[in-house]
């Protein structure tokens, strides 16, 4: 893929994550300056839909990235995205709030990084308690206007705890993993997204953190999230949480 392919391929991502709706070369050629002609554009989003990058729902449509494509895009493209100092200070503030309320941690640190993201978040802990938060935001996404999405979903969460017990095991220490539609693990939602990450907190308790969310979501911020939550809970971030206070 040439440079001027990955951005025509970010474009479309992009577009996509914020409105569903597939993206044709028209819409880049008009919101996007490439300095190529549009028959130009035109021949590489084929190019890419022939090597698997992007998908064609419809004849007349536009184009969609397949999971082929957000691979390439969170690999080879998207980069590292830190948290907005705004998203930093009041995650830390909830954080230090709920220190001081003596609050379960997990339950409400799911709660925190489903309301920033906007997806599914679910947080566990090595004594097996397992919390889920975000759910009527993503029936929201118009990924899972079809009741049979719904149902696959809600059937994984029912056995959550078995299937991130062997998640924990699979993930290296502070690595954070994002497997994409057909990767996921879980296969009753093969047609989500979901970031994962282990923790552990300065007592040495271990956990995990997850976010669910459609394909489109946004991988750099969610990423992002849950690796400065995770921080958090163990305790890495106390310093810069003090300093912030005073």
């Amino acid at each position: 893929m040439n440079t001027r392919q990955e951005k025509i391929l970010a474009a479309v991502i992009e577009e996509y994550t914020k409105n569903a709706v597939p993206v044709g070369s028209a819409f880049l050629v008009e919101n996007y300056d490439f300095g190529v002609s549009s028959a130009t554009i035109r021949a590489d989003m084929s190019e890419l839909e022939e090597e698997g990058f992007l998908y064609q729902p419809h004849i007349s449509a536009g184009r969609i990235p397949t999971d082929k494509g957000y691979r390439y895009f969170v690999e080879e493209i998207m980069g590292d995205k830190e948290l907005s100092r705004v998203e930093q200070q009041k995650l830390q503030k909830e954080f230090l709030k709920l220190k001081a309320q003596n609050t379960r941690l997990t339950r409400t640190m799911a709660k925190l990084i489903s309301h920033l993201s906007g997806n599914l978040a679910i947080s566990g802990s090595g004594r097996d308690e397992f919390f889920d938060f975000g759910m009527k935001e993503l029936m929201e996404q118009p990924e899972f206007r079809e009741i049979d999405e719904v149902c696959r979903l809600v059937e994984a969460l029912d056995y959550i705890d078995e299937k991130f017990d062997k998640l924990i095991g699979e993930l290296g220490e502070n690595e954070t993993k994002i497997y994409i539609g057909q990767e996921n693990p879980i296969g009753e939602i093969s047609n989500c997204s979901m970031i994962v990450s282990p923790y552990q907190t300065k007592d040495g308790e271990k956990g995990i953190l997850a976010l669910i969310g459609p394909k489109r979501m946004k991988y750099a911020k969610n990423k992002s999230i849950i690796e400065y939550v995770r921080k958090m809970l163990g305790g890495a971030m106390v310093m810069i949480i003090f300093v912030n206070i005073i």
